[in-house]
């Protein structure tokens, strides 16, 4: 029985990164490269046929753009198409952004709508029991983006995290974009005369805003234990980085590297748990202020990742 449930399961993915070409102020440099590595990873490692991976990216020809809209309705797209025992995994470089007056977390898409920790939530709500939904979110202010999800690694001041917050290298580059610039951009295209970012969202993406601006009989409950794993670039007050890796080779996100690296050390399975402390420490030795963070039900939390063989 159980061999015959292996053999029906689908593992699928989405994989986005933005490097945000078209606007010199929000650029990055690693992010393509980071889902490029990991889909490498995914069909060499844990089996997933490379028709069962979507990739987007905002590089120039891109079929499909990684914009909010383009995100979501692809994400909810696989979950509607999984079953009890599938796999399903999120892979997300890019720019996040905290939205304090809502206390949300939120990762931007190329058009620089917001997908907050709501909408994860939402998303994560139809994933059938039994499937397993993985999100590994290296951007800033990541922890959390699964509204409500039980958190299992976070505080820095873990054993394996140590007290100190060492400046980081000055080659690296933030993934954040500070929300005062972004209420700022908004407003010099909505024309709109107020600081709360909701009208902004609703004026400019309609329909395709985030449910945090919505109304809130139109908010998702928050959950009991459900099948959402969230593995985070850094706690929800702190920031991700994009750092060159070694010489001659394309810089990447840390926090992919970092995982990236732990998986080519052990090839045998690792749970969740380990995955995110072994990348901490590789992100220590990096002297980065930032510390991955993990998020699930207590279940998933010792479950290995992806459900590698």
């Amino acid at each position: 029985m159980e061999t015959e449930q292996k053999k029906s399961m689908k593992r699928m993915a989405v994989l986005v990164g933005c490097n945000y070409e078209n606007n010199s102020v929000f650029k990055l440099n690693g992010c393509r490269n980071d889902v490029l590595a990991m889909k490498e990873v995914l069909i060499s490692r844990f089996g997933f046929k490379p028709d069962c991976i979507e990739v987007l990216t905002d590089e120039e020809g891109s079929p499909v753009l990684p914009t909010a809209a383009n995100i979501k309705s692809t994400l909810l797209r696989m979950v509607a198409r999984s079953e009890p025992g599938d796999v399903l995994f999120f892979h997300f470089s890019g720019h996040g952004i905290l939205i304090e007056s809502l206390n949300e977390e939120a990762i931007l898409g190329h058009d620089l709508n917001v997908i907050t920790s709501v909408d994860f939530r939402h998303i994560v709500k139809g994933v059938p029991r039994g499937a397993t939904f993985t999100i590994l979110s290296d951007s800033c202010h990541s922890g959390g983006l699964i509204d409500k999800e039980k958190e299992q690694i976070g505080p820095c001041d873990h054993p394996t995290c140590g007290n100190e917050t060492p400046e980081p290298p000055p080659n690296t580059q933030v993934k954040s974009v500070p929300f005062e610039f972004l209420l700022r951009h908004l407003s010099s295209i909505t024309k709109l005369a107020t600081r709360d970012i909701a009208p902004h969202h609703l004026e400019l993406f309609g329909d395709h805003a985030s449910l945090s601006f919505k109304q809130a009989d139109k908010r998702p409950e928050p959950l009991d234990a459900d099948e959402g794993i969230l593995l985070s670039g850094c706690q929800a007050n702190e920031v991700s980085r994009d750092v060159p890796t070694k010489e001659g080779q394309p810089p990447r996100g840390a926090f992919s590297y970092a995982v990236e690296t732990v998986l080519k050390e052990h090839p045998g399975p690792l749970s969740n748990r380990e995955l995110v402390l072994l990348a901490r420490k590789v992100i220590k030795k990096y002297q980065l202020p930032q510390h991955p963070c993990l998020y699930c039900c207590d279940g998933n939390a010792d479950a290995v990742f992806l459900r590698q063989s």
